[in-house]
């Protein structure tokens, strides 16, 4: 399976509580909901023709709580996202849960990268992480994302968690698509590129 990132965050980089301000709020972190302004229909097509390349969610205990206690409570039948969360098999990487509600549910625990690179050899489409931002940067330290796919919000939060925080690895990206909402929301596919790479600039002659 391939193993996608599905990830919102500020133009300042925040991915804490983007859905509205009780989702999140460890640390103090009172700014949640900045996402829902810029939210439109055009968002939610896309985002519900990613998911619906999945054959399996991977997701953080804290993320995952939160998926647990939510989604088998919207009954809104033009929801397009609700009958694929609650009935997709949910891989969740903990130290602590033991078993899951949100059935069905396995537990990975130990070493989390080396049963997630098994996951991906198994056969399917599309593993695929959604939120749960501490586990999306270490499997980007294995080196186990094949695809991000950022919904980035025009607004600096100015504070809370980021999903590329300082200290992690350096990855270069090439760009696979991006548009714009009429809501504001930019939508951009990424693939890695290896390590990203640097140079001096020497002048508009030397540029491809």
């Amino acid at each position: 399976m391939k193993l996608t990132l599905t990830e919102f965050v500020s133009l300042d980089g925040v991915s804490q509580g983007p859905g509205s301000p009780e989702e999140d709020t460890s640390g103090g972190f009172t700014r949640g909901g900045w996402l829902v302004p810029y939210m439109d229909q055009a968002f939610i097509r896309q985002a519900a023709e990613w998911l619906g390349h999945a054959d399996a969610l991977l997701l953080g205990r804290r993320t995952y709580e939160a998926f647990a206690r939510d989604w088998p409570q919207i009954t809104d039948p033009d929801d397009p996202f609700t009958v694929i969360m609650n009935s997709l098999p949910k891989y969740v990487a903990s130290r602590t849960l033991t078993t899951g509600t949100w059935n069905p549910t396995t537990i990975l625990s130990a070493d989390v990268p080396a049963q997630v690179a098994e996951l991906k050899r198994q056969p399917g489409r599309e593993l695929q992480i959604h939120g749960s931002a501490r586990l999306a940067q270490s499997l980007l330290a294995a080196g186990l994302i094949d695809e991000f796919r950022l919904v980035v919000a025009p607004v600096i939060v100015g504070l809370g968690r980021r999903l590329f925080p300082d200290g992690g690895p350096s990855v270069g990206l090439r760009l696979v698509s991006s548009q714009t909402t009429p809501g504001g929301l930019t939508l951009q596919v990424h693939e890695p590129a290896g390590t990203a790479t640097y140079a001096t600039y020497t002048g508009v002659s030397d540029l491809p």
